[in-house]
């Protein structure tokens, strides 16, 4: 009986909290006029009858609190950032420096370190307070789109944890998703680079498959790539193509990354990737396991492109997502490494890319 009657107190507690506060789900940041700081809220309020409703409200301040304040003023209920599960950065707020952002959050107690970070194509603003058609709660869908891509291994994990550890690590730096809004839909539509705190440049949103695979380890996901008939063995095709879509997935991949001269620097980074075949249009001749081999190869020598393709437009604008930095660090002792002496070394850097392409089995051809 006493479990029971203080299970009803509790719910009452609960009931009348909800019933005072607005709980901030999304964090939008814009550069506002005159160096102030333009932030776009997005509010769950929720009313006795548990019926939810979603205030958008963009301020504009000196300060983050001072926005708060201000948004405040504007709501019947106090603003909590509690359950704020997404921040977003304008582009051109993320080309200034995020660092006074990542400590501000980083250091409230009240924020989830589990959050997601994320740059926007332009600004935060327009994107927030378009009125979807199909689009109830812009930040609760915000991050399920974010999660879902992470998940699914589709894109990079950009929580403020991690985002914080790549920005104070020496020999590593920041990457987000970026996404836009396409008519009425919302989508990831790249990733954005770092040096520092400075967003310095874009990557393609198909290019985040290779860089998930320098930086982690695969377990599972898709991904489609393009052979150029040149790049096919003979033997392989049944009738010619300019180009031969491939899909592949339930890939696993195993990562290995060796400092092989400390001077240059150098490195040797080896991939062993096993995936099964989905789909390849035109229709190949897998039936020979010679030809199979002669495929594997060629996959190879295509993913092995493209991903030096990626480090070498990081190396260009100093972005060291990959965390070559921290292994050269680890690696030789009394480095006396700093991030100034590591970007000017990592232009310079060499990775000689090897991969082992394996498939298991075949899925689907067309």
């Amino acid at each position: 009986m006493l479990l029971f009657l203080s299970s009803l107190l509790s719910g009452c507690v609960e009931t009348n909290i909800l019933d005072k506060i607005g709980l901030t789900t999304l964090v939008g940041y814009d550069l506002g006029t005159e160096d102030k700081m333009e932030i776009t809220a997005v509010i769950r309020e929720v009313n006795p009858e548990f019926q939810s409703n979603v205030e958008i409200i963009t301020t504009e301040n000196d300060t983050s609190k001072g926005n708060r304040m201000k948004a405040n003023r504007q709501l019947s209920k106090k603003i909590t950032v509690g359950q704020m599960r997404v921040i977003l950065f304008g582009e051109k707020m993320a080309k200034e420096n995020l660092h006074y952002y990542i400590d501000l959050n980083l250091e409230n107690a009240n924020v989830s370190n589990g959050l997601y970070m994320a740059v926007v194509e332009d600004e935060t603003a327009p994107l927030l307070n378009y009125e979807y058609k199909n689009i109830d709660d812009i930040g609760q869908h915000i991050f399920r789109l974010l999660e879902q891509n992470i998940s699914q291994e589709y894109m990079i994990s950009p929580t403020l944890h991690e985002t914080a550890h790549d920005f104070y690590s020496i020999g590593r730096d920041i990457a987000m998703p970026i996404i836009k809004r396409n008519e009425e839909h919302i989508e990831m539509s790249g990733i954005a680079l770092f040096k520092g705190g400075t967003m310095v440049s874009s990557l393609p949103v198909k290019d985040s498959f290779f860089v998930k695979l320098v930086r982690d380890s695969f377990k599972s996901g898709f991904f489609e790539t393009n052979l150029k008939e040149e790049e096919m063995p003979p033997g392989l095709l049944k009738k010619p193509s300019s180009e031969i879509p491939i899909v592949f997935d339930a890939i696993r991949s195993k990562r290995e990354l060796k400092l092989i001269d400390a001077s240059t620097p150098e490195f040797d980074l080896n991939l062993k990737l096993k995936a099964r075949v989905l789909e390849i249009y035109p229709d190949v001749n897998l039936g020979d396991p010679e030809l199979v081999k002669k495929l594997e190869k060629t996959i190879s020598k295509n993913l092995s492109n493209e991903i030096s393709r990626v480090i070498a437009h990081a190396q260009e604008v100093e972005s060291d997502i990959f965390g070559f930095g921290e292994k050269y660090r680890s690696t030789v002792r009394n480095s006396d490494l700093t991030k100034e002496k590591w970007h000017k070394m990592y232009k310079n850097m060499k990775v000689n890319v090897d991969i082992e392409f394996v498939i298991l089995r075949n899925g689907v051809f067309e």
